[in-house]
């Protein structure tokens, strides 16, 4: 159902392309690479070896990794294709 001058579908199109940026920005993210460490960069604590097999390249014990991701803020969520009520000023 369109509202207004949108075409019909014209909101799933928009949420569909907001979920596919999002996707590709997820999947443009670099990957550890290379030689797992033996012990972690930062706290120098030995990574397990299950750990450095599963994720090849690893740098990071789970303890540094988990207060990095706490620390992490995520983006805002702005829409920049526009929202209705910027389309309605």
């Amino acid at each position: 159902m369109a509202g207004g001058w949108a075409k019909d579908g014209a909101v799933s199109e928009q949420i569909e392309a907001s979920i596919n940026d999002e996707l590709a920005r997820l999947k443009a993210r670099k990957l550890p690479q290379g030689e797992s460490l033996t012990h972690c960069a930062e706290c120098e604590e030995p990574i397990p070896e299950a750990r450095r097999l599963a994720l090849p390249g690893v740098k990071l014990c789970i303890d540094c990794v988990q207060e990095r991701d706490q620390k992490f803020q995520a983006r805002g969520g702005m829409n920049r294709r526009g929202s209705k009520d910027s389309q309605l000023k």
